[in-house]
């Protein structure tokens, strides 16, 4: 399991990765409730939600320098 960088909580990472549906425009949508994920610096990370993700991408390196638990 991979863990959120923002708040620490697990993350499955086959159920972030899901598709769950498509938008109109045929884009691929996935069930931010499940967890979200993005590339950065060469790497995946994992998220709860939108709203964790929406902290990494404001200021990653705070997130990445702390200690996780």
């Amino acid at each position: 399991m991979a863990r959120d960088p923002v708040c620490g909580k697990e993350i499955d990472e086959k159920a972030a990765q899901q598709a769950s549906g498509t938008t109109l425009f045929g884009a691929a949508e996935v069930d931010a409730q499940k967890g979200t994920r993005m590339f950065y610096n060469g790497q995946w990370y994992y998220f709860c939600g939108v709203e964790c993700r929406s902290k990494f991408l404001a200021a990653p390196q705070a997130y990445l320098e702390k200690p996780q638990p």
